[in-house]
């Protein structure tokens, strides 16, 4: 498996990302991949990234990387924030949302020495994804985005 930016994509890759799909109850918090791709290619700025997991060369996971103007406003000036993690829905509970995870860090020191922390904000009804990040050093850190009742968790994790 391999963490790689979007730009470093071949463009058989690239044009394999699509097919990456989530649970229907998982699109309601990461959306879907056109969603994920249009966000990225809508605005060319070295602040807004996508990130793909290979599995064999193949696309498997998904999520974008914004910093600097694309920050929440619940996010810390020195973040990056984590957004539309998406894992395909035939490869879900191998491992591959942990390995983003724990990979995440590391790619983001390279892509931005100046991020100190990585931030995101989860729906409390999200309980997988909650696992995750928690199981991956991820810790409650306030109030992240407005929710169907009350407001998101937003988790932070020091790079």
């Amino acid at each position: 498996m391999q963490l790689i930016d979007y730009r470093d994509l071949t463009p058989a890759q690239r044009d394999r990302l699509i097919d990456i799909q989530v649970q229907p109850e998982q699109q309601r918090y990461a959306g879907d991949m056109a969603g994920a791709l249009y966000i990225l290619h809508s605005k060319d700025s070295p602040d807004l990234r996508g990130v793909a997991l290979l599995v064999e060369a193949v696309p498997r996971a998904f999520l974008l990387l914004q910093r600097g103007a694309f920050l929440a406003p619940w996010a810390r000036v020195d973040a990056a924030t984590v957004n539309a993690l998406q894992v395909d829905r035939r490869l879900q509970g191998r491992g591959l949302g942990r390995f983003c995870m724990q990979a995440l860090p590391g790619l983001v020191r390279d892509l931005w020495p100046a991020v100190r922390c990585l931030q995101l904000s989860v729906d409390p009804g999200n309980h997988a994804a909650l696992a995750l990040y928690r199981a991956t050093g991820w810790v409650d850190s306030g109030d992240g985005y407005r929710a169907r009742k009350g407001y998101e968790c937003q988790l932070t994790l020091a790079l």
